[in-house]
């Protein structure tokens, strides 16, 4: 793990089987430069180096302030599901607020206020990823995520959804740590590696996973309940010594020998 932001140290201070097939969308798009950001209802008084709340979101509320805490909670969607990062804060984000919070410790209400926020702020860093992954880890292709098929900034925008993703699977999985062998690919880094010419890879929505402590079918079987409509595991072609994991549009799910 990585050390923790002077933000995180703010907060805490203040804070005290078979294929499946199926539609879905949810692409994020690139960040804001950290700032305070306006919210209804409250001042949840504390700070980060990242990106700040500034007050309790609900329900109903909408704007830049939602779509930040949407990508947190990115993976927390239920089973099968993932929920659109669109600052819009429907039943779909409130129901991923409260498994979050409930995966904490916390109140489930699904109401974002200080105690939810200064966990997400003691689970990020300085650079908005989670405290367990990094960019470089879901980008061995090039120093600055161009040449795929959207621009660099959705690309690594993308990206981090799914290192949120992949920060909540880990949580649930005992918080042993998980493998990252790669993410992104420019259109001709999928093509030297033999890619599908249609892989999220290139849209920076996938991951693909070592078997680690919790083993190849372990992680698939844990990623449905997480955010990624596309699992690829052992049993399906090309696919016995690793587990891929996306996002993004559609849903195929298919680890024959994992019982998916």
């Amino acid at each position: 793990m990585r050390s923790r932001p002077v933000g995180f140290l703010l907060s805490a201070l203040a804070g005290a089987a078979l294929a499946f097939g199926g539609t879905a969308a949810a692409s994020a798009t690139p960040p804001s430069a950290p700032a305070p950001a306006a919210a209804p209802n409250g001042d949840v008084g504390t700070a980060d180096a990242c990106y700040t709340w500034s007050g309790t979101l609900r329900e109903g509320s909408s704007g830049e302030a939602v779509r930040q805490l949407q990508i947190r909670v990115a993976g927390y969607p239920g089973y099968g599901n993932q929920i659109a990062i669109d600052g819009q804060f429907g039943p779909a984000t409130k129901a991923a607020v409260a498994r979050f919070q409930s995966a904490y410790g916390l109140a489930s209400d699904g109401i974002a206020g200080a105690q939810t926020f200064s966990k997400i702020y003691a689970l990020q860093d300085d650079d908005c990823t989670p405290v367990n992954f990094t960019y470089a880890e879901l980008n061995r292709c090039n120093s600055d995520w161009s040449g795929g098929k959207v621009s660099a900034a959705t690309a690594r925008a993308n990206a981090l959804v799914t290192m949120w993703k992949l920060q909540a699977m880990r949580h649930a999985m005992g918080d042993r740590p998980i493998t990252v062998n790669g993410g992104f690919r420019s259109v001709s880094c999928n093509s030297a590696v033999g890619g599908a010419a249609n892989s999220r890879h290139m849209y920076g929505h996938a991951a693909d996973l070592g078997a680690g402590s919790q083993g190849f079918c372990g992680l698939a079987q844990a990623a449905r309940n997480h955010g990624f409509t596309e699992i690829l595991g052992p049993g399906y072609p090309g696919h016995n010594d690793h587990t891929h994991v996306a996002g993004g549009g559609g849903r195929f799910w298919s680890a024959p020998s994992c019982g998916i």
